[in-house]
């Protein structure tokens, strides 16, 4: 019950990892699935329409359900820590953002067991996923991807609202962690791009369950509105990925270098700049559907200009680790190794975003690989890496250096395997989305190399399952800095208490903790006296809220479907059920707003720790 109601940002953290970490597990299960299909020509491994199910499965769950909730959990964990916080903003919008995006990823995933998966793409194009087309199962998408991306969006905004009010004193702008302002930049294009994929997802909503005709040409409709609508939220989306992996990175290199981050200014602005060119660049996913040169040449360049900004952070990373005391923990190697792996990202990208290269390229699978380096190759790394720079911080164990340099070896030796040589498959002209080949067409051996890569990449995940095992059954004991850390969080012991800080710090500078630590401090100076600290109670209401729009959303998508038994399709076709969701929804919110709750006190009598120490 304490992990139903919690409205702490650590253990919000710790939800999120646990979800998102299930969902990664379920999409790799599923690109398994994929990878063994494609080893051999004319394999009957799985039929063409459970083919299409595990492709479109695999894409959304990755982007929607594992590498956004993964990014969430650190940016929980790590955000108020480092500016100095107790909690977030709103930690009651916290706990309502996890639970909706949880509910909305259970009931997309329910498809398989009860129909069918949605097969349409990730994308789920019009007219492919309209009424005439898409299954039962693009219902389970469109209704589930709303409940969930209204979770983001609220997280988004929470987060902006924390960082942009709740930071210490002295923590200006340009004395932040670079993790914080990625997450910053972060929330605002999640702010920006979420109401377009809404938008998309409730037209292409009407079209299915309520006969609407948005993208239906043959009644005046446009499917290219539902491609703009998706790549206005989509390409940004990329950038929600990468550029919180830009701050980890600069978090991991900067205190395994024991080095200040290189050209931190230029960071900031590259940061900022990349999210700004990320809402220009989204027609290049649509060259080839007839925009026109100018349109295309537009875009085209827009897509080159990001090279810029990114280049600068490449080389601020290098120039950072140049001269330092490099220690290669595993949380490093995933850091290092994913500098010239998205590099190789980045230049494919490059690639693709000259229109007339882009008509050779497109939906081959070139566009694969290029998409998985930039995502798995960047993303995923920090993702590992960022997992092993704040484990200590999130459980208070630290987990195994011996396991970890196994994971990365085997992922970073898969991934590798898995993906450069789908490059050479692309430009020999093997098509994405299919489900079979031939054979004598000289793409036997690379996809065989493909599948076994695929395998070393799950060992490795493996490896790290049973690390995570490992470590749970030790005592918590990791010290409060087990890094030499230079950022706020590692002032405080490890777990942090419910209180984050018993006395919020005063910063001095960038990279606060260092500023201390080179004085001789072996604290940081309090900004406050030692006092009582507010902290809001746990809350069953954020559940609830979730289960009711979970309740409504089945409700809604089996309102005019057939059932054998008269009580079900008395509940289901007279929208009882989706009424039912509302209305528990809806009184949530009511109750909510009635009773005011004024949280409680921990008094200074009970507070172990005085201060924060360096």
């Amino acid at each position: 019950m304490e992990w139903l109601t919690t409205v702490d940002h650590k253990k919000i953290a710790v939800l999120y990892l646990v979800a998102g970490g299930m969902f990664f597990l379920i999409g790799g299960l599923e690109a398994l699935l994929i990878r063994i299909q494609l080893m051999k020509p004319e394999f009957d491994f799985v039929p063409a329409h459970t083919f299409n199910e595990l492709i479109t499965m695999h894409g959304t769950t990755m982007i929607f359900l594992a590498a956004m909730p993964l990014i969430f959990a650190l940016m929980n964990i790590a955000v108020p820590l480092q500016i100095g916080a107790r909690d977030v903003a709103f930690p009651f919008v916290n706990a309502l953002g996890f639970w909706m995006f949880f509910f909305g990823g259970l009931l997309l995933n329910l498809s398989w067991f009860l129909g069918g998966a949605p097969d349409a793409g990730w994308t789920a194009y019009a007219p492919l996923s309209g009424p005439d087309f898409g299954s039962n199962g693009v219902n389970f998408y469109v209704v589930g991807l709303q409940i969930a991306g209204l979770g983001t969006f609220i997280g988004g905004i929470n987060m902006l609202a924390t960082i942009v009010n709740m930071r210490a004193p002295g923590m200006s702008f340009m004395r932040m962690p670079m993790f914080v302002w990625t997450s910053f930049v972060t929330s605002i294009i999640i702010l920006f791009c979420f109401p377009a994929i809404t938008v998309g997802l409730v037209l292409l909503m009407f079209d299915r369950l309520f006969d609407a005709n948005f993208f239906d040409v043959a009644n005046g409709g446009n499917p290219v509105i539902y491609q703009h609508l998706f790549w206005i939220f989509g390409h940004p989306e990329v950038y929600i990925l990468i550029i919180p992996a830009f701050g980890i990175l600069s978090e991991v290199i900067t205190t395994f270098s024991s080095k200040r981050l290189y050209g931190y200014s230029s960071m900031v602005f590259a940061t900022v700049l990349i999210g700004f060119l990320s809402f220009m660049v989204w027609a290049h996913h649509m060259f080839t559907t007839g925009l026109g040169p100018v349109a295309n040449s537009l875009f085209g360049v827009a897509t080159m200009l990001i090279a810029v900004p990114t280049g600068i952070k490449i080389f601020n990373w290098i120039f950072t680790m140049w001269g330092g005391h490099i220690r290669f923990t595993t949380a490093n190697l995933f850091a290092v190794a994913f500098i010239p792996t998205f590099v190789i990202g980045g230049v494919t990208g490059v690639m693709l975003a000259s229109p007339p290269a882009d008509f050779q390229y497109h939906d081959t699978y070139f566009v694969v690989a290029h998409f998985h380096y930039v995502i798995v190759g960047g993303l995923i790394f920090a993702v590992f890496a960022g997992l092993f720079y704040w484990w200590p911080k999130l459980f208070g164990r630290m987990l195994s250096e011996t396991m970890g340099k196994w994971t990365f070896w085997l992922f970073f030796t898969g991934f590798h395997m898995t993906f450069f040589v789908q490059h050479f498959l692309g430009l020999m002209g093997m098509p994405r989305r299919v489900f079979t080949y031939l054979k004598g067409q000289g793409w036997d051996e690379l996809n065989f190399i493909s599948t076994i890569g695929a395998f070393l990449m799950a060992a490795g995940t493996i490896v790290f399952l049973v690390n995570i095992a490992v470590t749970a059954r030790k005592p918590v004991g990791a010290p409060a800095d087990p890094w030499d850390g230079r950022t706020l969080e590692w002032t405080i012991p490890s777990p942090p208490p419910e209180f984050n800080y018993a006395q919020i710090p005063l910063v001095r500078g960038l990279d606060a903790l260092w500023v201390e630590k080179t004085e001789g401090n072996k604290e940081m100076v309090p900004s406050e006296p030692l006092g009582p600290i507010h902290l809001p109670s746990p809350t069953i209401l954020p559940f609830l809220m979730s289960v009711g729009l979970f309740i409504a959303g089945f409700g809604f998508m089996y309102a005019g479907q057939h059932f054998d038994n008269g009580l079900a399709q008395a509940l289901f076709n007279n929208y009882i059920v989706a009424g039912i969701g509302l209305a528990l929804f809806f009184a949530c919110m009511f109750i909510r707003s009635l009773f005011d709750d004024r949280g409680f006190h921990v008094e200074p009598e009970g507070l172990q720790e005085k201060g924060a120490k360096a």
